[in-house]
């Protein structure tokens, strides 16, 4: 699932190990989760990039992406689709 997928990149980009396993969809990030900083996103993007094929350019990205993990993956299966 993809959700499942987006879980472990965040997990492992911000090393924040298990905590990552405990969320869900609804789970807030941007501004909940002290290691997702504005360096931590831009290490994160280039972790989804790597991990799902994609490209990311820089006029996609807004807060509203990072707002929950269910908006990352929905951003995510959104750049797949393309």
């Amino acid at each position: 699932m993809l959700l499942d997928d987006v879980r472990k990149v965040v997990g492992n980009a911000l090393q924040i190990g298990s905590r990552a396993q405990e969320m869900d969809a609804a789970a807030p990030l941007l501004g909940s989760v002290p290691e997702l900083d504005s360096i931590a996103v831009v290490n994160l993007i280039t972790a989804l990039e790597d991990h799902f094929g994609i490209t990311v350019a820089d006029d996609e990205i807004s807060a509203s992406t990072f707002e929950t993990l269910g908006s990352l993956a929905r951003f995510i299966e959104h750049k797949l689709s393309q």
